[in-house]
């Protein structure tokens, strides 16, 4: 049962606090659970622990997500209030009055809470294309891949891990401060990207000077420029990946086929290194298109098993013989996301 399923006053507070920090879409929030809570409770103090879980919460005041969406969520808590209860609460209508007249910025932060009880907070772009890439926000399957990783970090600890496609940095944050990983190695093509990518780094607390003396309990973090289409396998080799993992990279037919040449010289790289294990390789996506999915594992090879794995993605033989199987699905739930969405992960591999 999803956590907005779950009646109680500790459940709907575990949803909007989490809803909000990542400024999800305010339909996803459990409205009807709360108006159904404060029918039945006659005082006020749930709307104000949902106040203090929300637009008063440290992260917030901290870094603060985008104004116009706090003011969104404000209005709408207003609304659930005066349709339940006929004394107004001053403190909701003084946190309006707070947002009312903040500035808006083309920047907001969205911060996610980590099962130990760290978070990971991001700056990212207001618009879901900005600077002409889809680069500068968080997509689900990013979320999907980390939570996955915080239930498996044994695919990780004391290992080096190579993204490719990092975003925002949220998956390689999350597996950065929970899983134990020897080594970092955030990449994407995009200089804005990049620039972005750099900042959240900094701002969750890791280093990216290289002379700074590494922490036996913190990663070696770097930022790599990686085009899929020019890297070459020096380049790659260099890298030296004990893991590679990639998350919402299969939108367009041209980026899968990027996607699977740079997969395939990164096998090539394992061929001359014979000291070292081929690495695994996790490569985490949204189902929107049944055929893009079909010609990523079409262009990768055969699964595992001589018959189809079950999962959505099933394959002939392919072209770059590397070899795949779906992962089964975690249990946890730990970001929000849309869970009407089917998600998956293959491992691969190299």
């Amino acid at each position: 049962m999803a956590p907005e399923e779950t009646f109680g006053s500790e459940r709907l507070l575990w949803s909007f606090e989490r809803r909000f920090l990542a400024a999800r879409a305010l339909r996803s929030f459990p409205w009807q659970n709360l108006e159904e809570e404060l029918r039945d409770s006659s005082d006020s103090e749930l709307l104000l622990d949902i106040l203090q879980k929300t637009v008063r919460h440290p992260l917030c005041a901290q870094h603060p997500p985008s104004a116009k969406y706090a003011r969104a969520f404000l209005s709408e808590l207003i609304k659930k209030h005066e349709a339940t209860h006929t004394e107004p609460l001053d403190e909701l209508y003084e946190a309006l009055a707070e947002v009312l007249t903040a500035e808006e910025s083309a920047q907001c932060h969205r911060s996610y809470l980590l099962p130990s009880g760290d978070s990971v907070t991001l700056s990212e772009s207001t618009a879901i294309v900005s600077h002409g890439t889809t680069g500068l926000v968080t997509w689900d399957a990013a979320l999907y891949l980390a939570e996955w990783a915080l239930e498996n970090p044994a695919a990780f600890t004391h290992r080096t891990v190579l993204e490719l496609g990092s975003g925002a940095g949220l998956t390689g944050l999350a597996i950065c401060k929970t899983c134990r990983p020897r080594a970092y190695v955030f990449s994407d093509c995009h200089g804005r990207v990049l620039q972005q990518l750099r900042g959240n780094i900094l701002l969750n607390g890791f280093s990216l000077q290289p002379d700074v003396t590494a922490d036996s309990e913190r990663p070696v973090v770097t930022v790599a420029q990686l085009d899929w289409d020019v890297a070459t396998v020096p380049q790659l080799s260099a890298l030296q990946p004990d893991v590679v993992i990639a998350a919402d990279v299969l939108y367009c037919p041209d980026a899968i086929l990027s996607l699977v040449g740079v997969l395939q010289r990164l096998a090539a790289c394992q061929k001359d290194r014979k000291d070292r294990q081929a690495p695994d390789a996790f490569i985490a996506y949204t189902v929107r298109n049944p055929e893009t999915c079909q010609l990523f594992t079409t262009e990768l090879g055969e699964p595992w098993s001589t018959r189809p794995a079950p999962g959505p993605c099933q394959a002939e033989l392919g072209r770059a013989g590397i070899q795949w199987h779906t992962v089964p699905p975690h249990d946890q739930k730990l970001f929000p996301y849309d869970g009407h969405s089917e998600m998956a992960i293959l491992k691969l591999t190299l």
